[in-house]
């Protein structure tokens, strides 16, 4: 029963709990002769890293990370390259602070999977929530870059990138779109103008000690047409399937998504007329880049709701293992927005679907 792995031809296995000594992945199926070491790792790590302002969690992890196998050197190369055998990650839990949860250990956090993890195993580690935990998610941006480096080496460069278009009930204005934005709050968000207002709306819900939710958009540029295969491998699917994996998630939409409900067939349908260089050109994209599941050659697009962070300082109500009524308040240092720590997540799960989806295409049509 391997749950804990994704992915067909690029498959990413992660193990590990929130305070455990260490959380890791391994890799296989990573093609050989792909320069990779672990600079090339390191800065998505850096961008999803806990502690960098005061609207994420303030636990410090510096989030290193270790290449234990799967790549080789030697006085003969320039490089490190990948061996096409398993790359196994290896990140080391270095600020747990484990006495914060002694509280709450036979108590079932409302929204939290406490009551699910107990009722399936019989047993659960409370320690901030264990393997249900947001820490996992490090294990995948590691993997997302080395899927990356796997794309870039089948389709020369390819961009992937995400934002934050919605916190609580704050939204952006797309004509305030600029992706240059996105590295310079701390929210990851596109428009200038939202990322300050922002600012002191999420920081009246942190000082609440409460938290909201959002909504985080990623796109996909220059992936090929024809990745994905009917019925039941489509592109859209396994897309959905990893966004809607990733902690906290509770809806995954693809292209204009939910709001294509709403529209007629001629606004739905993206047209298309033919290029000065032989390929077609789109002059829209509901779709998302994506229809019967393969890849148009447009911009892939998915977005994905993040529900509000469960521990929160407000008592709730809830039960004990005994069965007994209680009420409970979770310590401990929590984000009051989990979404925007999402968004290199979501970059991550969408590079690991593209560079399996691709890789299953060259197996198939060479």
């Amino acid at each position: 029963m391997s749950y804990n792995s994704f992915g067909h031809m690029f498959r990413v296995t992660t193990f590990g709990e929130s305070h455990g000594p260490a959380i890791g992945c391994v890799v296989d199926g990573c093609p050989p002769g792909i320069a990779l070491s672990e600079a090339d790792i390191q800065p998505w790590m850096d961008k999803r890293r806990p502690g960098q302002s005061k609207f994420v969690t303030q636990r410090q992890e510096p989030d290193t990370v270790k290449i234990l196998s799967g790549v080789f050197q030697d006085e003969r190369m320039a490089e490190q390259l990948t061996t096409g055998t398993p790359i196994a990650l290896l990140i080391e839990n270095v600020d747990q602070r484990s006495k914060d949860y002694s509280d709450i250990r036979d108590k079932f956090r409302p929204g939290h999977a406490d009551y699910t993890y107990d009722a399936k195993y019989g047993v659960r580690d409370y320690r901030g929530g264990g393997r249900q935990s947001a820490r996992e998610t490090a294990t995948r941006v590691a993997a997302g870059a080395i899927a990356r480096k796997v794309l870039d080496k089948l389709y020369g460069k390819v961009t992937i990138r995400g934002a934050l278009v919605q916190m609580g009930t704050e939204r952006i204005v797309r004509a305030n779109w600029s992706w240059n934005e996105v590295g310079n709050n701390p929210f990851f968000c596109p428009d200038p103008k939202a990322a300050a207002a922002w600012e002191g709306y999420l920081e009246g819900i942190r000082k609440k000690g409460s938290s909201v939710g959002a909504v985080v958009e990623v796109v996909a540029e220059g992936i090929p047409a024809g990745l994905g295969a009917p019925v039941y491998g489509k592109l859209d699917n396994d897309l959905a399937s990893a966004l809607m994996s990733i902690n906290a998630v509770k809806g995954v939409e693809i292209g204009d998504g939910f709001a294509t409900a709403a529209m007629t067939g001629e606004e739905n349908a993206d047209e298309m007329r033919m290029g000065s260089d032989g390929k077609p050109v789109f002059l829209a994209n509901h779709a998302g880049g994506i229809l019967g599941g393969i890849s148009t050659g447009q911009p892939v697009v998915a977005r994905f709701a993040v529900k509000p962070t469960s521990s929160i300082l407000s008592p709730r109500h809830t039960i004990d293992k005994a069965g007994a009524e209680t009420d409970i308040v979770t310590k401990g240092r929590h984000d009051p927005c989990v979404g925007i720590r999402a968004v290199p997540v979501g970059e991550a799960m969408m590079a690991c679907v593209l560079a399996d989806a691709a890789l299953r295409h060259r197996g198939q049509v060479g």
